[in-house]
């Protein structure tokens, strides 16, 4: 049974509910969608030469990858691959050509590091290393049960400080893209990134159909945002927050904490059953924001790095 490689159609249904297949199956904890990987592959950055590949064997997706240039980071020349493969077609070569390619087209643009997460399991490590790639910094993913949990009871803001909903910054949310910016920018990684394109962030952020401006939460002080907890919903019973942080000037004062219970508290109420979240397994203050919630560790991954002579 031949396995061939080749890009994702976005015009093609049966492409992009294969694609979203095979990432579901691989990773359980993420919310992903058809329709948000069209909206990704149609509205990515161009510096980030997207290129969404897959693995087909007899006309069914049995693999995927994720590749692109890391360009919001102010060093040039790095890029992301990550490849899944269908648990059910395993061992037929489908990984090992479709990381073949996506090394491929990454050093073409130019990329002299490639960063790839792999699953924290014996036959994905081995995989990677087999190619070269090096394991770096650890992150989790994090379930919390909203039908069935018990939710800390929400809290009276402090005096001067108000939650309000994202969608009240419709009209203008560039005061959420600077404080986007300036947390991801603190955000612990072996990665740096910037965020200095505000149409770039509308279109791959704010305008994402995955986003949920209503369920996203934001801490404002004297009528500046200074923390948030940014939601994402998958149109159906699950929920994740993709982000949660807060402005330098305000950190210490549990302000992210206010916001995000804010958004779970709402999200539950609007019926959604399940949380997701993500964390850096050496972020101690999140992880310990995160379990007073009462999430629990679900999945993780390992962040591998490859150098390109």
């Amino acid at each position: 049974m031949t396995v061939t490689i080749r890009d994702l159609r976005p015009d093609a249904r049966a492409d992009l509910e294969g694609f979203a297949r095979v990432r579901h199956l691989a990773l359980p904890f993420i919310l992903f969608t058809p329709e948000s990987l069209a909206h990704d592959l149609l509205h990515m950055h161009p510096a980030a030469h997207y290129r969404p590949l897959v693995a087909e064997a007899d006309g069914e997706v049995i693999g995927t990858a994720q590749v692109h240039m890391v360009h919001e980071s102010p060093e040039p020349g790095q890029g992301n691959i990550n490849v899944y493969v269908d648990p059910g077609h395993t061992r037929r070569g489908a990984g090992r050509l479709l990381v073949r390619a996506a090394e491929e087209h990454l050093a073409a643009h130019g990329a002299r590091k490639l960063f790839s997460w792999v699953l924290d399991e014996p036959g994905s490590r081995a995989f990677a290393e087999r190619h070269g790639y090096r394991a770096s910094r650890a992150a989790h993913f994090l379930r919390l049960d909203l039908a069935n949990g018990a939710l800390p009871p929400l809290q009276a803001p402090p005096p001067g400080v108000e939650v309000r909903r994202g969608s009240d910054f419709a009209d203008d949310p560039r005061p959420l893209f600077a404080l986007d910016a300036e947390t991801v920018a603190d955000e612990p990684s072996d990665v740096d990134t910037e965020f200095t394109d505000y149409e770039a962030w509308l279109e791959e952020t704010w305008r994402h159909p995955l986003f949920s401006a209503e369920l996203t939460s934001v801490t404002v002080v004297d009528g500046r945002p200074a923390a948030f907890s940014a939601a994402r919903t998958d149109g159906g019973r699950r929920y994740g927050t993709v982000m949660t942080g807060t402005a330098r000037a305000f950190r210490g004062r549990g302000l992210a904490k206010l916001a995000k219970n804010d958004s779970l508290h709402r999200a539950r109420a609007a019926g959604y059953t399940e949380a997701f979240t993500g964390n850096d397994a050496g972020n101690g203050p999140m992880m310990a924001i995160n379990k007073w919630f009462g999430y629990e560790i679900c999945g993780t991954e390992v962040r591998h790095v490859r150098e390109l002579r």
